[in-house]
């Protein structure tokens, strides 16, 4: 089964009319999409959209021999034309299914927001999964016996579909999962390939023609990152927006909760409602025995934090504890940790502060914090397939 991606923007395009944003004033030549539309084996388009029949001629490609035309989602605005001689666009009703006489079968898979999600099966046995815009399938419940070939979906916006298709098994290792309806919310570029080789996925021009089912190098996930950056850089949300494909996660909070400390529950409760409900959280900083067990990925949420209690429970604040034994303790204590970094079998995502690049601190023990903790992001960053740096919300890749 082949497909081409007339265009693989949302809805409005990209750039968007009208629209001065920053992604949209550089969203120039391959960078610029039309709506999504998806040519099947040149006889089955998903979503008619404006422009369609030329874009399907740029592609090398003709729509004389589409048999039917399925629409996913309303389409706002003017009504689209339809070209002649192509049949009027429609929607299968939900769980419905629609045959060919081209030997194609489409399932209409329902959606947890407005659209139809569209289950297409090839002649040969290929399987497709087109997703509309901003929606998630709904109702997935039952592991699936066999995975979809390829996925299309909107990977940016709704991040939680794929964790949902990756759930039940619809989505394996080897599914091609190609972002589409891609909007302004991300940069074009390398930090649109970035975001999505985290998530296992990947983007394609306009134009693009792809075999389902046909190998394809599926980006790899970093199994361990460490992420950096000042206070407020965006450091967290660069963390989380990671591990949000994933089915299931556990997230490690290193803080506690700090009774009666009102400005900090009012930190945690941010951090909380960011989340997916999905994920599990564990307020610890007791690390090695988590990253020695097999299970979920794991986002610890901070070493900073972490670092801070070793320091307490080793007397690193007293000059005399920290010459009579406590850097000692300390020292093993990282190397534990290093240790378990580097035999873990999860996916492991953690975030720490970067503060040796500022002032500097105006007591001996806080510039002894300083300096530990600049060994401990260190040590951690050696037993990392990735490392970047978060300035002002822009990540900046370090290794990997």
């Amino acid at each position: 089964m082949e497909i081409t991606l007339l265009g693989t923007g949302a809805p409005a395009g990209l750039p968007r009319p009208d629209c001065s944003c920053a992604v949209c004033a550089t969203a120039l030549g391959p960078d610029a999409r039309a709506a999504t539309a998806v040519l099947v084996d040149d006889a089955l388009l998903l979503d008619l959209t404006p422009g369609a029949a030329f874009a399907a001629a740029r592609a090398g490609h003709s729509l004389g021999g589409v048999r039917q035309v399925l629409l996913s989602h309303p389409h706002d605005g003017p009504a689209v034309e339809v070209p002649a001689g192509l049949p009027q666009p429609g929607r299968v009703p939900d769980g419905r299914e629609l045959a060919l006489l081209t030997g194609h079968r489409v399932r209409a898979v329902a959606m947890d927001a407005g659209g139809t999600g569209y289950a297409v099966t090839g002649p040969e046995g290929q399987r497709l999964l087109y997703l509309p815009p901003g929606a998630a399938p709904a109702g997935l419940e039952q592991a699936t016996a066999q995975s979809y070939d390829m996925v299309l979906a909107d990977v940016v916006g709704r991040p939680d579909a794929l964790a949902r298709l990756r759930a039940v098994g619809s989505a394996g290792p080897t599914t091609d999962v190609v972002a589409v309806h891609l909007d302004h919310d991300v940069p074009a570029g390398p930090e649109l390939r970035r975001r999505l080789a985290a998530a296992g996925a990947r983007a394609v021009p306009d134009g693009t023609t792809l075999v389902v089912g046909a190998y394809e190098e599926v980006p790899d996930v970093p199994r361990r990152t460490l992420v950096l950056g000042g206070a407020r850089s965006g450091k967290s949300v660069e963390a989380e927006r990671r591990l949000e494909t994933f089915p299931e996660v556990l997230y490690v909070a290193t803080g506690g909760t700090r009774g009666g400390d009102s400005e900090w529950a009012a930190r945690v409760a941010t951090h909380r409602e960011r989340r997916p409900g999905s994920w599990r959280t564990a307020e610890t900083t007791d690390l090695v025995p988590l990253l020695a067990e097999d299970g979920p990925p794991v986002l610890i949420d901070c070493l900073s934090l972490w670092l801070a209690d070793v320091m307490d429970s080793v007397g690193a604040w007293d000059d005399a504890e920290w010459a009579g034994g406590g850097e000692k303790l300390l020292r093993e204590r990282v190397r534990e940790l290093a240790d378990a970094v580097r035999s873990t079998r999860r996916t492991v995502v953690a975030v720490s502060n970067e503060v040796g690049s500022g002032i500097v601190p105006a007591t001996a023990s806080g510039r002894r914090y300083r300096d530990e903790l600049g060994r401990v992001n260190t040590a951690f960053a050696n037993e990392c397939e990735q490392v970047v740096l978060v300035v002002a919300g822009q990540t900046v890749v370090l290794r990997g």
